[in-house]
């Protein structure tokens, strides 16, 4: 049985060998499909990392604040986190946060909008973001040069930036002292952050590049039109953060006459949101590149036909000298699987070739699973013996007498 086999496989590599350029072409839907799901799935995988990452980075017992309820709805999709109802937090709010018993930091966080020019002239990189002193802390983030805004600057025209913000507004990473006009009011800049980690994707702003003021002073500047996007709130350790986050529930429930218009949200559950949606688009995203491999399959059965026709003579004679149906089965079959296979591997060594390009040359680190690449190939490798089945069934029950009148 095995020589049978192993001769199946050996006239299939024959044959495709013969027909190089056919082969390749056929193997063409595999390649993409096969490319096309393992990339996105690495994406999505190295996505979930980041943002876990950086959640991590932050801390367990840190605690989100943010306007509008959420409600989880189950679809045919899966679970989805959509929007339930529209809110504000305010300056009330925010007072209570910082008198919650078992809270150690807490800043808001709202944006302001304007024109910033510096040194470069407008600066468009970045959002300017009004917050608290204890904005550091919260993030688990360092000043890499000078400091950050103290109590005392509230109401001040300071200010701390990213480091690409440095880069792009004054073309130095030490910006230190250096000024830039906001609103028609010159502000100082005091510090510059260390690098955030990257998050693609995220929901929240890009503090690399964002400019934080004073959370009065933004307030100022707005007449107090600013609000809050959110509030970071940091728990004293990660064992009372649940109580801590049912207390701010609570509280706030208060503060907006029983009306849940707002979302507390503990590091995991934010996790688990972004987690979601990405699963989500993920699963998309590998469907639609999934009909790659589908075309791909179709591409095989029609080779495969143009083989059983071209061959109809060898087939012929191969009966007459006692080929049975099972060993011209297995031929056409290991040759589908051979043609199914191959477009496997060189999809997967495009991927690869992919992801480190996007690790080179963007923020994304795709995250390759063995389990996606097992999965690919096998499905490949079924959908070869499928697709291949049908012409191959055809061969094998051709007639011999037929068969060698066939040219």
């Amino acid at each position: 049985m095995k020589s049978v086999t192993h001769g199946a496989f050996a006239t299939a590599r024959k044959t495709i060998r013969s027909h190089r350029s056919r082969s390749y072409m056929t193997m063409l839907g595999i390649i993409i499909g096969i490319a096309s799901v393992v990339t996105i799935a690495s994406i999505g995988e190295g996505v979930k990392h980041q943002v876990s990452g950086q959640i991590n980075h932050a801390g367990d017992s840190i605690i989100t604040i943010r306007p509008g309820a959420d409600q989880t709805v189950q679809s045919r999709l899966g679970t989805l986190v959509v929007p339930k109802a529209t809110g504000t937090i305010s300056d009330r709010d925010i007072q209570a946060v910082q008198k919650t018993k078992g809270v150690v930091a807490s800043a808001p966080l709202t944006l302001v909008a304007g024109t910033v020019k510096a040194t470069h002239g407008i600066y468009n990189g970045g959002p300017v973001v009004g917050t608290g002193d204890d904005l550091p802390l919260l993030l688990n983030q360092q000043i890499g040069f000078g400091v950050f805004f103290i109590p005392d600057d509230d109401g001040q025209n300071v200010a701390v930036i990213g480091q690409h913000a440095a880069v792009q507004m004054f073309d130095s990473e030490v910006p230190l002292g250096q000024t830039f006009t906001f609103r028609g009011q010159t502000f100082m800049v005091r510090g510059v952050f260390n690098e955030f980690p990257a998050a693609p994707f995220s929901a929240d702003v890009s503090f690399n590049d964002a400019i934080f003021i004073p959370y009065s002073t933004a307030r100022q500047l707005t007449s107090n039109g600013a609000q809050p996007y959110e509030i970071l709130v940091k728990a004293r350790t990660q064992l009372v953060a649940s109580a801590v986050a049912g207390e701010l529930t609570s509280t706030i429930l208060k503060n907006h006459g029983n009306t849940k218009d707002f979302a507390v949200l503990q590091a995991s559950d934010s996790l688990a949101q972004t987690s979601s949606v990405l699963s989500l688009l993920t699963e998309l995203v590998v469907g639609a590149a999934a009909i790659s491999l589908f075309v791909g399959g179709i591409g095989i059965m029609n080779i495969t036909l143009v083989s059983v026709t071209e061959r109809l003579h060898e087939i012929g004679i191969r009966k007459a000298v006692g080929a049975t149906n099972r060993q011209i089965l297995n031929e056409f079959i290991a040759e589908a699987m051979l043609l199914s296979f191959t477009g496997a591997i060189i999809g997967i060594v495009v991927s690869l070739i992919v992801n480190l390009l996007l690790r080179i040359f963007s923020d994304l680190q795709p995250v390759v699973q063995w389990q996606v690449l097992v999965g690919a190939t096998l499905v490949s490798m079924l959908i070869g013996i499928v697709f291949g089945s049908i012409p191959a069934l055809q061969a094998a029950r051709k007639d011999p007498i037929t068969a060698l009148r066939g040219e």
